[in-house]
């Protein structure tokens, strides 16, 4: 087994493990996170009512469903069935389908924008170049990508990873990596996106795990 499937798989297995707890703990998450939410609204105004935007690595599904609140046709992917499931049932405003970063669910171009909240962190850097590369191929030119992710916490520096083996009291096998927005930054532009703007922030207190973290808007190159 190569080592992108193995990653795939043990992060599938671990997310849906948990994914009842974490859609409790996290599903409302964005009530406490305005800085996300005004991101959200922005990507939302630029990419407009034509076409499906995706939310890649769903999860339980709050983000999807929250764009769709704005306005947008969405569809929530992610590798977890467990995951899915949690969101088909919350949720009936987008759409949900399993899928990987490997293989999105999508034609080339189809997409009119993609958000991808905290879900490129379990990748290790060959797999994130791959998946900046399947993103440019799904969205179309001229549609918009918002990336977000950790880049450091108390213990842990930019560019290190952690390894996680429990969580909620559950069994799990999850790489955390915190990544540097230049590299990622990087990946995104030689896939064909032009990044149009980064955002960093600290934690909000007592909403989320006290990582530093970034947002990437981006756009796809090209005449749409």
């Amino acid at each position: 087994m190569d080592e992108p499937q193995h990653t795939v798989d043990r992060t599938r297995h671990s997310y849906d493990a948990v994914a009842e707890h974490y859609a409790r703990q996290v599903g409302d998450e964005l009530a406490g996170k305005p800085v996300d939410r005004a991101l959200y609204a922005l990507f939302a105004e630029l990419v407009g009512t034509n076409g499906t935007v995706a939310d890649v690595g769903c999860g339980p599904g709050h983000v999807a469903d929250h764009l769709a609140s704005l306005g947008l046709t969405v569809l929530g992917v992610d590798a977890s069935p467990g995951m899915i499931e949690v969101a088909r049932r919350r949720y009936s405003r987008p759409r949900f389908e399993v899928g990987t970063f490997a293989a999105l669910p999508a034609h080339d171009g189809q997409w009119a924008g993609a958000v991808v909240p905290y879900s490129v962190i379990h990748l290790a850097r060959a797999e994130r170049q791959d998946a900046a590369v399947e993103l440019a191929r799904t969205v179309r030119p001229g549609g918009w990508l918002l990336v977000a992710f950790h880049v450091a916490d108390a213990e842990n520096a930019v560019g290190s990873v952690a390894h996680l083996t429990r969580w909620w009291d559950t069994d799990v096998d999850l790489d955390f990596h915190f990544l540097d927005p230049a590299e990622v930054t990087a990946d995104l532009e030689a896939a064909g996106f032009v990044v149009m703007s980064r955002t960093d922030r600290e934690p909000w207190p007592g909403v989320e795990h006290p990582s530093r973290r970034s947002y990437l808007l981006a756009v796809r190159a090209g005449i749409g």
